[in-house]
C-alpha cells in the first residue's frame, strides 16, 4: 500500500505563489504516476496535474496551463505543485494521488492512493 503526506496549502494573495508537496511512503515500487486534484467547495473534484513516475511526461488542465508546474524527486519520493499567478477561482482543496499505469490520468478514479488533501485559499 502507499501512503501519501501532502503540505504547503495556505492563504495567498491574487497574483502569489505556493509550493504543495506530497511525499510517498510504502509500496513505492508501485508507483507509476502521481497527480494532483483539486476541489472547490461544492463542485466536483477535478484534474490538475499528472506527473508520470518513471518517463518525463506531465500533462495540466488547460485552466492551468502556463502557471503550474509539477514535478518530482525520485530520491525524496516526492512530487511539487508550483503554482504561480494564482487566483481567486484556484481556491479549492488540493489532492495528491498516485496509481499505477493509468490510461486515463485526468481520471481520479484510475489512482490508488490518496493525500488528505491541502487547502489553498487565493484572496482577490
Amino acid at each position: 500500500q502507499v501512503q501519501l503526506a501532502e503540505s504547503g496549502g495556505g492563504l495567498v494573495q491574487a497574483g502569489g505563489s505556493l509550493r504543495l508537496s506530497c511525499a510517498a511512503s510504502g509500496s513505492t515500487f508501485a508507483i507509476f504516476s502521481m497527480a494532483y486534484f483539486r476541489q472547490a467547495p461544492g463542485k466536483e473534484r477535478e484534474f490538475v496535474a499528472h506527473k508520470n513516475w518513471i518517463a518525463s511526461s506531465t500533462y495540466y488542465a488547460d485552466s492551468v496551463v502556463g502557471r503550474f508546474t509539477i514535478s518530482k524527486d525520485i530520491s525524496k519520493k516526492t512530487v511539487y505543485l508550483q503554482m504561480n499567478n494564482l487566483k481567486p477561482e484556484d481556491t479549492a482543496v488540493y489532492y495528491c494521488a498516485a496509481g499505477g499505469l493509468v490510461r486515463n490520468y485526468s481520471d481520479s478514479s484510475s489512482y490508488d492512493a490518496w493525500g488528505q488533501g491541502t487547502q489553498v485559499t487565493v484572496s482577490s
